[in-house]
């Protein structure tokens, strides 16, 4: 007799992600929604010449305030992420909270203190914020490293990209929402559009946001993290610095430092180069048949005619990630981290230069295409990486790491935007600079490159140098937009940027082939 028929196997379903994982993702949504409602409008807020309510602060300002916002932010967690695999995921993450909230009723309130000036009141704001940020980044993402059922991790950190993404994109439309709704509501919270009541409460909305975050922590039991419970802070501050000092993670970082340099340019300063160059009134003509109060949240009156805002715009890069950014980790679910993050590099390249040449709208959103599609694969896949390569009870320190190469990359690139951009891509600082050298009121008065010296040459303050401009060569705010362009070329700013993304991509091109060689190296 022949032996029976084998039973066919029966397929076992995939591992399915747990109630915790999906609570600690609605934490990460309304923190990062109440984070993009302020980020989004910070470089405006903080420099742009030509908005009534906003700081005035100049380029360098804005730069220095950036560079250390991301050190505090991202280069804390090298310690906190110790002390959270340490002391309990839930236990730091409501100090977090609490310490995020602080900060954002700092901003909205210390402008008003008589003996701060304004870059002191939004620096001191910023880094409580960045401080309770530090120590909220490596709890959220320790817990659900642990919270992952095995073999569904690309999955579970794209759908956790995805979430951080919808709080991004809601938070982008958020300050047209709440400014116009200021505009209409009476008391204390009416404001005028671009006035110093209306950028407060704006703040404080993200304030009530975060808090929604108190309550959403009590609903669920902490993570253990599989570290010790007994160690010393001394002891865990060594380990911490011990454990960072190993060469090919020094290198891996340091390759990842040149790509977030120039990732986070097309948030950090992409706002006020769109706010100074780019032309969206073709697109603002598209919605004449939106209700009053669509066209009001999403379309600004400028000198220039009525455009698409700046945060709308840029909310293009949330939107599409919203779209992709599970598809494209369920592509690369069999693809080594490496080399789907190098894949992310080169497209993000590609993306900054082509929407950084441009004053079209059209195509600065495509080139927010390229981008996004870049931060796809690259963006999940650096958590996924440093999860899989961490020795066990070390997931919330290694993942305290992957802040590192944001806070190095972004403290760098912010230096590197705030002179570039402030002495030959601010369009009011190029328009002071078109009368001193091209026109009856400057001729003979020279200046050295600087800023302040150039308005301390004319008498003209940068908040007025474009309406100066305009009498003086008799053109309108587009025409005297175009002249500045033409003449000074602003879009080459991004050059520095993009060539530093090349060579990022070249370092992992290189790294990924060594790592080949490296059992716990080669993920």
């Amino acid at each position: 007799m022949g032996n029976p028929p084998a039973t066919p196997a029966v397929p076992h379903p995939a591992p399915k992600f747990g109630r915790t994982f999906w609570i600690l993702n609605s934490i990460e949504m309304w923190e990062r929604l109440a984070f993009y409602n302020l980020r989004v409008m910070a470089p405006i807020y903080i420099m742009q010449a030509d908005n009534p309510g906003g700081l005035h602060l100049t380029a360098m300002d804005k730069g220095v305030i950036y560079a250390w916002w991301a050190a505090f932010q991202s280069l804390l967690p090298i310690v906190t992420g110790g002390f959270a695999d340490r002391y309990g995921y839930k236990r730091v993450l409501g100090f977090s909270i609490v310490l995020m909230m602080a900060g954002y009723l700092m901003i909205a309130g210390l402008r008003d203190v008589a003996f701060l000036s304004n870059f002191w009141a939004l620096f001191l704001g910023i880094m409580t914020l960045a401080t309770g940020t530090a120590f909220f980044k490596p709890c959220i993402q320790g817990s659900l490293a642990h919270s992952m059922p095995a073999g569904r991790t690309s999955v579970g950190w794209g759908v956790f990209y995805w979430v951080v993404n919808v709080g991004a994109f809601i938070g982008h439309y958020l300050p047209s929402i709440l400014l116009t709704l200021s505009a209409v509501l009476p008391g204390p919270l009416h404001a005028v559009a671009n006035s110093r009541e209306a950028w407060r409460n704006l703040f404080l909305a993200s304030a009530f946001f975060t808090s929604f975050n108190l309550v959403l922590l009590l609903t669920f039991r902490d993570v253990p993290s599989g570290a010790s419970k007994t160690e010393s802070i001394g002891q865990v501050l060594w380990r911490t610095v011990t454990n960072i000092l190993e060469r090919r993670l020094l290198a891996w970082m340091a390759i990842m430092s040149c790509f977030w340099l120039m990732m986070y340019q097309l948030w950090d300063l992409q706002p006020n180069f769109i706010a100074d160059w780019v032309d969206s009134r073709p697109m603002a003509a598209m919605l004449h048949w939106a209700p009053d109060l669509l066209q009001r949240a999403l379309i600004e009156q400028t000198a220039r005619g009525p455009m698409i805002p700046q945060q709308v715009l840029l909310s293009a890069n949330s939107f599409f990630i919203i779209l992709g950014v599970v598809g494209v980790a369920w592509l690369t679910r069999k693809m080594r981290t490496l080399e789907s993050m190098l894949i992310g590099m080169i497209l993000a390249v590609v993306g900054v230069l082509v929407a950084g040449w441009t004053q079209s709208g059209w195509l600065l959103v495509l080139g927010i295409v390229f981008f996004s599609l870049g931060e796809m694969a690259t963006g999940p896949k650096k958590s996924e990486y440093l999860a899989l390569i961490a020795p066990p009870g070390k997931k919330g320190l290694y993942l305290g790491y992957v802040n590192i190469p944001v806070g190095v990359g972004v403290y760098l690139g912010s230096t590197i935007a705030g002179y570039v951009y402030g002495r030959f891509g601010e369009k009011a600082v190029l328009a002071l600079r078109y009368i001193a050298e091209h026109t009856p009121f400057g001729q003979g008065r020279g200046w050295n490159g600087d800023m302040a010296t150039l308005e301390a040459t004319l008498g003209l303050k940068r908040t007025g140098a474009m309406v100066k401009l305009q009498e003086l060569t008799g053109l309108d705010p587009v025409g005297a937009t175009q002249l500045l362009w033409n003449t000074y070329h602003p879009h080459y700013v991004w050059l520095p940027f993009a060539c530093i993304g090349v060579v990022a991509s070249v370092g992992l091109w290189i790294f990924g082939r060594m790592a080949r060689r490296w059992a716990d190296m080669n993920a």
